[in-house]
């Protein structure tokens, strides 16, 4: 009894464990255009730079949020313009939104490396 009480108690700790990890938004995220991002703690945010490609070393965002939710401002490199952004994680996958006014919005979803 005591043995299937504690494997239990394991396995649920794991879990939970596996499942608050996955929502950070934290490390390296393949682009939609293929290139690689980073997503870096940045004072009280999280920074995104482009870590290949032809825009490597530029910084197209900053986000704040926890929990898998996070929203700040996204840079769309090829015009340099600046839009309210989202991003929500789902295990592997970050989900990224950038609007304009917040009604004209895109899409694109990134998977974790």
């Amino acid at each position: 009894m005591l043995r299937t009480l504690l494997m239990t108690a394991t396995l649920a700790l794991g879990i939970a464990g596996t499942a608050a990890a996955a929502e950070s938004i934290v490390g390296n995220w393949k682009t939609a255009s293929g290139a690689t991002a980073e997503i870096a703690p940045c004072g009280a945010a999280f920074c995104v730079t482009l870590k290949t490609g032809k825009h490597a070393g530029k910084r197209i965002g900053n986000l704040s949020g926890t929990d898998g939710s996070y929203s700040g401002e996204i840079t769309d490199p090829d015009t340099d313009k600046t839009y309210s952004g989202s991003g929500s994680v789902d295990g592997n996958s970050l989900k990224m939104k950038g609007c304009v006014l917040k009604v004209l919005c895109k899409s694109q979803t990134w998977t974790r490396l």
